[in-house]
């Protein structure tokens, strides 16, 4: 599903950093990936890298087959529309949208507003456990409920991917544990595959594996810590 070789990234500037350096793994479809690493190692940037909204100084990225490179900015944003799925850690779940209509989004923007996709939400709604809150406006929810609807907008589409960036950093503990536990259910119902960038430990004991960002590249265990 993801094949990424010898990436490097490099920002320029007056003080130029380099951020990854020949990074290299893979994550087979239908994995549950943790990807792990210490503030500022670049883990942020590696997922902007694998959805295709930055580009590397050298290496290469294969997306589902499809090498980024190859592809115009328009063609890159049509994959991330129907490949792709992002959970934030800031949720990103628009204010002025009631919960059902932000989980409907990637929908809408694929042209989809059919009896089949209003369906779809509902399901989707039912699965991380809001099915009686989407005519809800975001303000009324807590944090644990707004990353629900951020998983379940993610997912909505049935993409292949899902990158999640941080998704339970702004959460309590024991909220933390049930959406990690929630999002590793949804994406396993939904024969997806997923790469997290975390801190959490509770995020890392419920992947498949861990990949470990370092400033000499990655070290991939082949089971939880």
């Amino acid at each position: 599903m993801i094949a990424v070789s010898h990436l490097s990234k490099t920002f320029a500037g007056a003080r130029a950093r380099q951020v990854l350096n020949d990074v290299s793994f893979d994550v087979a479809r239908g994995e549950f990936v943790a990807l792990v690493g210490e503030s500022g190692i670049g883990k942020s940037t590696l997922l902007n890298l694998i959805a295709g909204l930055e580009r590397p100084d050298a290496g290469q990225v294969v997306v589902d087959g499809v090498d980024l490179a190859a592809l115009s900015d328009d063609d890159a944003t049509a994959l991330r529309r129907t490949r792709i799925g992002f959970v934030f850690q800031s949720f990103h779940v628009l204010p002025y949208l009631t919960v059902a209509d932000n989980v409907a989004l990637p929908l809408a923007l694929a042209g989809r507003r059919d009896a089949a996709a209003r369906a779809r939400v509902h399901r989707m709604l039912a699965d991380v456990g809001l099915d009686a809150r989407g005519a809800s406006m975001p303000r009324e929810l807590s944090g644990g409920e707004l990353q629900r609807v951020a998983i379940a907008r993610a997912l909505v589409h049935a993409p292949p991917l899902l990158l999640a960036d941080e998704p339970t950093g702004n959460l309590d503990p024991d909220s933390a544990a049930h959406v990690i536990a929630l999002l590793r259910d949804c994406v396993k119902r939904n024969g997806a595959t997923a790469l997290l960038a975390t801190h959490s430990r509770t995020a890392a004991a419920a992947a498949d594996r861990v990949i470990t960002l370092t400033a000499r590249g990655v070290d991939v265990r082949a089971a939880p810590p």
